[in-house]
């Protein structure tokens, strides 16, 4: 493909851009459970055919452009195919709800001493 954006005559006469596509269900190095988890995560990012595309033209170079698509496509995959860790819950620490209610306590006498005093 045609890169765009600075270059001069050279945009216009080298192809230097570089889309890569990668079909998730047709893919057999992945499993069943991982091509449905990828569906999901990516689901913005796949097209209507089931199409995964990244598109790359930083580089005025096609090699260096194909070497960076390819390792982002890795990278996207990698960081997708990541199962979620369940979140574990957690009491908040007895000292911290101490220190919250010492402070508030605080808060409220400084507050009390700005009032002038009562007169009876």
């Amino acid at each position: 493909m045609r890169s765009s954006g600075p270059g001069g005559q050279h945009v216009n006469k080298t192809s230097s851009k570089v889309e890569v596509g990668f079909h998730i269900d047709s893919s057999q190095a992945l499993s069943d459970s991982e091509k449905q988890r990828l569906q999901q995560k990516l689901q913005n990012k796949i097209s209507a055919e089931g199409i995964l595309a990244l598109q790359c033209s930083e580089s005025r170079s096609q090699h260096r452009n194909k070497a960076i698509v390819i390792q982002r496509l890795i990278d996207l995959l990698k960081q997708n195919l990541k199962p979620v860790k369940k979140r574990k819950k957690t009491k908040t620490p007895k000292k911290a709800i101490e220190k919250r209610l010492k402070a508030k306590k605080n808060n409220a006498l400084k507050k009390a001493n700005r009032k002038p005093p009562k007169i009876d």
